[in-house]
C-alpha cells in the first residue's frame, strides 16, 4: 500500500503535515477525517525506497521451511509466527514479522511480500501469486527452495573459483610495490654513485622505481578514479549492454558465461512453467534472472515471437547469448510433450557443464598467473644483477689508478 505525504487542516484552521498509508487519495481523505478529524488540502505519493534484497541462501531457507510447515497442515499465519521465533538474522526476522502482520490484516502472502519493496524478487512473488490461485502452495515452495539452492551453489562455485586468482594478483601487486618502493631504490642509489653505465632493462626499472617513489599517491588515486569511472559508465544502459555483450565474446570466459546464463534461464523458465504460469508470463519473470543486460534486451523480440505463434525453440534460438544446445533441447521437449522435464534436465546439464568449465578455467588461469608473476620478479632480479659486473670493473679500474 503506498504512503502519502499530506497537508491537512484542523477545525481551527491550523495546518498539519504528516505521512499516512492509503490505497489512493480518496481513502487518504477519508482516513484523515475519520481517524484524526483533519481535512485534506494536498497530498503526494512518497516513492517507496527499495530495501536490500534477500540473498539466494536466505530465500531457499524461507521457501523450504514454509513448504514443510504448509505440507504438515500448519496454517500460513501460524507458520510465519513459528519462523519468527527461530534463530535467524535480524533482517529476515524483521521481514517475517512484517509479513505476519500483513497476513493478519487479510493480505495474501504474495501481497505481503510485495509490500516489502525489493526484499523478495519478482519471480518468487509471481510464483506464490500463481500458487495462491492454483492451490499448490506446498509444491511451489519446495520447487522454489530447490531453485534458489541451486542458484546459490552455482554462484558460490563461481566466487570460489575466482578467490585464488584474485589473491595471487593482490599478492603480486603488493610484492611489486615493496620491491619498487623499498628494495630497488637501495640498489639503484648504489649504482648511480658508481657512475657506471647501466643496461637498458636496469634503466627502465630505475625509471619505474623513481616514478612510483615520487607519484605513488597519484598512482593510487588514478587507479581508484579509473574504477569509479568504469562503475559509473556501467550504470548507463548502452554501456552496460555493450559490456555484457563483450562478456559473451571474451576469449576463455565467454563460453563459461554463456553456459551460466543458459542454466539460469532454463531453470527459472522450468520453475515458472511447471507452476502453471503461462509461457508469456514465464518469459517475463525469467527476464531479470539471467544476469546479462545484452540478453535481456532481446527478450521483447523473443516474447513477441512466442505471442505471434512461433515455437519457443525458434524464439529462443534467435537470442544471441544462449548456448546452441538450449533451443535443440526445447525442440525435443515440444515434440515429445515433455517441455517441463526437458527444461529441468537441460538446466541440470548446464549446471554440470558450468562446474566443469569453471574447474578448467581455474586450472588454466592459475599457472598463467604464476608464470606471469615469475616473469615479472625475474625481470626485476635481472635488472639488479646485470650491472654488477660493470660495477666491479669500475671499482677495479678506480683501484688500479
Amino acid at each position: 500500500m503506498p504512503e502519502f505525504a499530506y497537508s491537512a487542516a484542523r477545525m481551527n484552521g491550523k495546518t498539519v503535515r504528516g505521512k499516512m498509508t492509503a490505497a489512493d487519495p480518496s481513502e487518504l481523505r477519508r482516513k484523515l477525517e475519520d481517524e484524526k478529524s483533519l481535512y485534506l488540502i494536498s497530498s503526494n505519493e512518497v516513492e517507496a525506497r527499495k530495501s536490500k534484497p534477500m540473498k539466494a541462501k536466505a530465500l531457499a531457507s524461507f521457501c523450504r521451511e514454509l513448504g514443510m510447515m504448509i505440507g504438515s497442515g500448519v496454517p500460513l499465519i501460524r507458520a510465519l509466527n513459528i519462523m519468527v521465533q527461530r534463530d535467524i538474522n535480524h533482517r529476515a526476522r524483521d521481514s517475517y514479522v512484517k509479513m505476519h502482520q500483513d497476513l493478519q490484516r487479510g493480505l495474501m502472502l504474495s501481497e505481503a511480500m510485495e509490500e516489502q519493496k525489493g526484499v523478495y524478487p519478482d519471480l518468487l512473488v509471481n510464483m506464490y501469486k500463481a500458487s495462491e490461485t492454483s492451490g499448490n502452495m506446498e509444491e511451489t515452495c519446495k520447487r522454489m527452495a530447490e531453485h534458489y539452492e541451486k542458484s546459490y551453489k552455482l554462484k558460490q562455485k563461481v566466487k570460489g573459483a575466482m578467490i585464488y586468482p584474485i589473491i595471487l594478483l593482490c599478492v603480486t601487486f603488493v610484492v611489486l610495490m615493496v620491491v619498487f618502493l623499498v628494495v630497488l631504490p637501495k640498489f639503484f642509489s648504489l649504482f648511480e654513485k658508481m657512475n657506471a653505465p647501466m643496461p637498458g632493462v636496469t634503466q627502465f626499472m630505475l625509471n619505474i622505481s623513481k616514478f612510483l617513489q615520487n607519484y605513488w599517491l597519484f598512482v593510487i588515486i588514478g587507479i581508484l578514479m579509473v574504477v569509479l569511472i568504469f562503475k559509473s559508465l556501467l550504470q548507463l544502459p548502452r554501456v552496460r549492454i555493450a559490456f555484457d555483450h563483450l562478456k559473451l565474446k571474451f576469449p576463455g570466459v565467454g563460453k563459461l558465461n554463456r553456459i551460466i546464463y543458459t542454466a539460469r534461464f532454463a531453470r527459472t523458465l522450468c520453475s515458472c512453467y511447471t507452476s502453471g504460469i503461462s509461457m508469456i508470463n514465464s518469459l517475463q519473470n525469467t527476464r531479470k534472472t539471467v544476469g546479462n543486460k545484452y540478453i535481456e534486451s532481446q527478450f521483447d523480440d523473443m516474447i513477441a515471437d512466442v505471442r505471434n505463434g512461433e515455437p519457443l525453440s525458434v524464439a529462443v534460438g534467435n537470442v544471441d547469448g544462449f548456448d546452441p544446445k538450449l533451443p535443440a533441447s526445447i525442440l525435443i521437449g515440444e515434440e515429445t510433450g515433455r517441455l517441463d522435464s526437458m527444461l529441468e534436465d537441460t538446466a541440470d546439464s548446464f549446471d554440470f557443464e558450468a562446474e566443469s568449465a569453471l574447474s578448467k578455467l581455474v586450472s588454466t588461469v592459475e599457472p598463467v598467473l604464476i608464470v606471469l608473476m615469475a616473469v615479472i620478479i625475474g625481470t626485476v632480479m635481472i635488472s639488479v644483477i646485470l650491472p654488477l659486473p660493470r660495477m666491479y670493473n669500475a671499482v677495479g679500474g678506480q683501484g688500479g689508478m
